[in-house]
C-alpha cells in the first residue's frame, strides 16, 4: 500500500494515477478527501498536513509514503510512518534546495529534508526545478488578449512537467535503490518564457504577443497572489541569479528510462485550460 499526499495537487495526481495504472494499492490524502476522479480501486481519504492525528489512521498497512513538503505536522506525521512500519519515503521537495541562501523557499524545504533525514526512515528527495503547469498562471490573460504580460523574460528554465516527477516519484517508492538519494529532475529544454508563450500560440492557433515586466512590476503582480517573503525569494532566484534552472539533466530518462515530456506536449495536453 502506498499514501499519496497532495493527492489532488499537480504532482500528487499524477503520482496516484501512475501507482494505479502500475497496479499498486492507493490511498489518495487530500483536505476534503474526495474521491471524484480517482483511478478505480483507489482509496480517497481525508487528513491535513498541519494536524499529524487527522493522518494517522491513514498509514496503517503503508509501505511507501510520498510526502508533501512545508506543513507544520511534518516531524510528527514521519514518527507515526516510522511506528505504523512504513518503509520508505519520498519527500517532493525542490533545486532550490541546493542554494546557499537564506530566503523563505530554500528554509521551509531544507527544514523538511533535515526532518526526513533524522525520522529513522529510508527516504528519497527528488528536486524538480519549475513546473511546466505554471504556465496556466497565464490562462486568465490568453483568454482575454494576444499580449501576455511576464515576469523575468531574460531567464531561461528547463520546465518539467509534473507527470515526469510524478513518475520518477513511483519509481523511488516502488524499486529499490533510491534509499539515501536526491534526485533532481528537469525537462528536456530551457526555454525563456517568450518561448513558452510562442508554443502556446502556436498550440491554440493563436499570435500570441510576449510583453516582459519590468521587475518593479513583476514584484507588484506577483505580490498579488505570494507572500512577500516568497516574492523576495523568487526575485533572489531570477534577478540576483543565485539559482540556475537552466541546466537540462538526464535524470528522468536515468530512472523512467524515457525522455521528459516537452513543453509543447504539456500545452498540447492541457490547451483546454486556456
Amino acid at each position: 500500500m502506498f499514501l499519496v499526499t497532495g493527492a489532488t495537487g499537480n504532482v500528487g495526481a499524477e503520482l496516484v494515477r501512475a501507482l494505479a495504472e502500475a497496479g499498486e494499492p492507493v490511498r489518495a490524502l487530500s483536505r476534503a478527501g474526495r474521491a471524484e476522479g480517482l483511478p478505480p480501486g483507489v482509496t480517497a481519504v481525508a487528513g491535513d498536513l498541519n494536524r499529524p492525528e487527522t493522518v494517522r489512521a491513514a498509514l496503517d498497512g503503508v509501505r511507501g509514503l510520498f510526502l508533501m513538503p512545508g506543513y507544520g505536522g511534518q516531524r510528527q506525521i514521519l514518527a507515526d510512518a516510522l511506528a505504523a512500519g512504513v518503509e520508505h519515503v519520498v519527500l517532493l521537495s525542490g533545486k532550490s534546495a541546493e542554494v546557499d541562501d537564506d530566503n523563505a523557499v530554500t528554509r521551509y524545504l531544507r527544514a523538511a529534508e533535515s526532518e526526513v533525514r533524522a525520522s529513522g526512515l529510508s527516504w528519497t528527495f527528488v528536486r524538480p526545478v519549475s513546473f511546466m503547469s505554471n504556465a496556466s498562471a497565464l490562462a486568465d490573460q490568453i483568454r482575454k488578449s494576444d499580449e501576455v504580460r511576464v515576469p523575468f523574460p531574460g531567464v531561461r528554465t528547463a520546465d518539467i512537467d509534473p507527470y515526469d516527477i510524478a513518475h520518477v516519484a513511483a519509481h523511488a517508492l516502488r524499486s529499490p535503490g533510491h534509499e539515501g538519494r536526491v534526485h533532481t529532475v528537469t525537462g528536456p529544454e530551457a526555454l525563456l518564457p517568450a518561448d513558452r508563450v510562442r508554443i502556446l500560440g502556436e498550440t491554440l492557433g493563436r499570435e500570441l504577443r510576449t510583453v516582459g515586466l519590468t521587475d518593479e512590476e513583476a514584484r507588484t503582480a506577483m505580490g498579488a497572489h505570494f507572500p512577500a517573503p516568497y516574492v523576495d525569494a523568487f526575485f533572489r532566484f531570477f534577478v540576483d541569479g543565485i539559482l540556475d534552472e537552466s541546466v537540462v539533466l538526464p535524470t528522468v530518462r536515468e530512472i523512467t528510462g524515457r525522455a521528459p515530456r516537452t513543453f509543447e506536449q504539456w500545452a498540447r495536453a492541457h490547451a483546454d485550460a486556456f
